[in-house]
């Protein structure tokens, strides 16, 4: 018997074929490189691919895909599917963040908070004008916790601080903002 109507507009549609997919990652695909290596990463508890997963994740963000620059990053910052590299999460957190993407504006705020606790006061300064800017940046999206993040970040700068990184926000969208085309 056929399915009823409602049956049929609600059902999920078929997982694309593993060879499919695999076949246009490997022609290029970074929509399918991506989703290989979220196939990889997030597989049943204890059967995940995290060297695959990386693999694809590398593939997708060298052709500047966002998410999978995050997931790249997420995996160097944890050491999962390759050794842990704090340098290389830090590029690709600062590279999905530099395209938009809220969670790694978070990300690359938290880092540049924490830097603000070591180092010289210049460089504290600096990171701290830096986290607020991601931080905001990341609520502006929504992103939850970072309007929180970035309150808490002000209560410790001066009132020059939070300017400078008011204009360096304000400098970011406005720079975002004149590389986004018209519409026709």
């Amino acid at each position: 018997m056929d399915k009823p109507w409602y049956r049929r507009a609600f059902s999920h549609s078929p997982t694309p074929d593993l060879d499919t997919a695999r076949a246009k990652a490997d022609g290029g695909d970074s929509e399918a490189q991506f989703g290989l290596g979220l196939k990889y990463s997030s597989g049943p508890a204890g059967a995940e691919d995290y060297p695959q997963a990386a693999l694809w994740y590398r593939k997708a963000a060298d052709q500047s895909h966002a998410l999978a620059q995050f997931n790249l990053a997420v995996m160097y910052s944890k050491g999962q599917g390759m050794p842990q590299d704090n340098a290389q999460a830090l590029h690709w957190f600062g590279k999905a963040a530099r395209q938009g993407d809220a969670a790694a504006q978070y990300h690359l705020g938290m880092t540049h908070h924490r830097a603000s606790f070591r180092g010289i006061p210049n460089e504290a300064s600096e990171s701290k004008i830096e986290a607020y800017k991601w931080f905001q940046l990341a609520a502006a999206q929504g992103y939850k916790g970072s309007a929180a993040a970035g309150e808490t970040m002000s209560l410790s700068m001066t009132r020059e601080e939070v300017a400078d990184g008011d204009r360096r926000t304000a400098s970011w969208v406005t720079e975002k903002n004149s590389c986004i085309p018209a519409a026709i």
